[in-house]
């Protein structure tokens, strides 16, 4: 399976697409006037403790005042309150007795501002760079779950205990994915790199007085890079000379076996639509996704969950009705699986399947899900099937989905989805101007609507319009409003 990155950049924004095989898995978007901010620590005030809530609300310069729970609150930090140590007798100090309005504190972005809630903070600490993770708080060592040679865990534990020791870095450390089989002299430069770094953030954060941002993540561009874990990663094309550039002296100084892959796309026709991503990145915002059977699912995203249905539409099978919905169902699976990915859907996700009569089916699709999921970067959590045949799955959230960041409401229908039909809108003016001819005496009443409605009363609704003229002993004019929406009208008095 060969991958490919595309990077699209533009003076307002940088756009990565990874392709496996030619087809879309992943895109990625930061806006120059919008960039997202997880990984970014600061150092913030806190501007209020909920204790009821054990969380707090802390100002680090952004518009929204950031959300910081007691359960991400690090273990430093309770022990220095309690002392060295917290007696695991005791229960946790509350977030009031760490916490008070107006002191400062340490945090780093874990979820960028979603909708109306604002930034998601812990204070455990993590900086990545390409081999490694520091975890300045907790100095443990641990290894990716992912490197399965028990051999090669063991290895990569033991060097970085003896880096840590010959270097004096009283961190705890994470070996990443990409580290597996690479040599103690790399491991040893990501260490050192990242200890200079941690330096840097502390002398920061004594120096600053008031709310400021201590260390920020790469741009989308080199972070792609340096996050790169795939062994057949194949080309990178970049449509820009200038990031090119950037790139290549990046990867020359921390992954310079990168840099011979990194090409300058010099096309004039745009590097996506050479590819076939715009098409589709438009057809990821679509509600309906179709299967190459014939069946399709149907993706709903609201705030509190993602619901995903599957359907066999015009997929008849060969065999049996049974047959059928299994294997509507493994495709299904597949197809979530990538459209998951794609959208970046995050949060709770409910997917009903077409429900199956036997239990090995049903075990078979969920295991076939799973497998699907593995190669998804972001963290997921598959259920079994639950009494009501729904599949609950989550994933972890940090930035916004596709639809989040390209979409905004409808204002026509406040993000509904639908809107009254022009019937529903003629009898609700008629049920207005029976409530205005009781209340004020008019000469004459003007309707201004939308051009359907309108049609509707002059037609369809002529002899109901007749007759409450007759019965509020007024008479009720007309105006086209070709701006209105349907749902828009106004009843006025002359």
């Amino acid at each position: 399976m060969s991958t490919e990155i595309l990077i699209n950049v533009t003076p307002q924004e940088c756009r990565v697409a990874l392709t496996e095989n030619g087809a879309l898995e992943e895109v990625m978007i930061e806006r120059n006037a919008h960039q997202g901010i997880v990984g970014n620590i600061y150092h913030g005030r806190v501007s209020r403790v909920l204790p009821g809530m054990e969380a707090a609300f802390i100002d680090i310069g952004q518009q929204k005042a950031a959300f910081l729970h007691a359960s991400d609150l690090s273990t430093q930090q309770k022990g220095d309150l309690m002392g060295d140590s917290l007696p695991e007798a005791l229960p946790p100090p509350k977030i009031n007795q760490i916490l008070q309005e107006g002191s400062r504190v340490m945090v780093q972005v874990v979820k960028d501002p979603l909708g109306t809630k604002g930034a998601r903070l812990t204070t455990y600490v993590t900086i990545p760079s390409r081999y490694m993770v520091l975890m300045p708080d907790t100095p443990t060592i641990g290894v990716s779950s992912k490197i399965e040679s028990d051999e090669e865990r063991a290895r990569l534990k033991k060097l970085v205990a003896q880096v840590c020791e010959d270097e004096d870095l009283p961190f705890g450390f994470i070996v990443r994915t990409v580290a597996e089989g690479v040599t103690e002299k790399a491991l040893r430069a990501d260490m050192r790199y990242l200890g200079r770094v941690w330096a840097k953030v502390t002398q920061r954060s004594k120096a600053s007085k008031k709310v400021a941002m201590l260390y920020s993540d790469l741009p989308l561009a080199k972070r792609i890079l340096r996050d790169a874990v795939s062994q057949d990663l194949g080309k990178i094309l970049v449509d820009s000379r200038e990031t090119v550039t950037g790139l290549i002296e990046f990867c020359q100084s921390y992954i310079p076996e990168l840099e011979s892959k990194i090409e300058h796309y010099p096309g004039e026709r745009p590097i996506f639509d050479l590819h076939g991503v715009e098409d589709d990145i438009q057809k990821a915002l679509d509600r309906k996704v179709q299967l190459k059977s014939g069946g399709y699912l149907i993706i709903d995203q609201t705030e509190a969950m993602t619901t995903i249905d599957v359907n066999t539409g015009g997929y008849v099978g060969h065999r049996n009705l049974e047959e059928t919905i299994f294997k509507t169902n493994l495709e299904a699976a597949q197809g979530i699986a990538k459209q998951v990915r794609l959208r970046n859907l995050g949060g709770i996700i409910i997917l009903d399947f077409i429900d199956m009569g036997t239990e090995d089916h049903k075990a078979e699709v969920i295991q076939s899900l799973e497998k699907a999921l593995e190669r998804d970067p972001s963290k997921t959590a598959v259920s079994g099937v639950s009494s009501l045949g729904l599949v609950e799955m989550t994933r972890k959230r940090t930035r916004e989905s596709l639809l989040q960041t390209l979409c905004e409401p409808c204002a026509v229908c406040n993000g509904r989805g639908f809107v009254k039909t022009s019937v529903t809108v003629c009898y609700e003016i008629f049920r207005e101007i029976s409530r205005e001819s009781r209340q004020f005496n008019a000469r004459e009443l003007l309707v201004l609507a939308s051009p359907d409605v309108i049609d509707l009363f002059l037609d369809e609704e002529s002899e109901s319009l007749a007759e409450l003229q007759e019965f509020i002993n007024t008479p009720i004019r007309f105006q086209v409003e070709s701006l209105y929406t349907q749902e828009q009208f106004d009843v006025v008095l002359l």
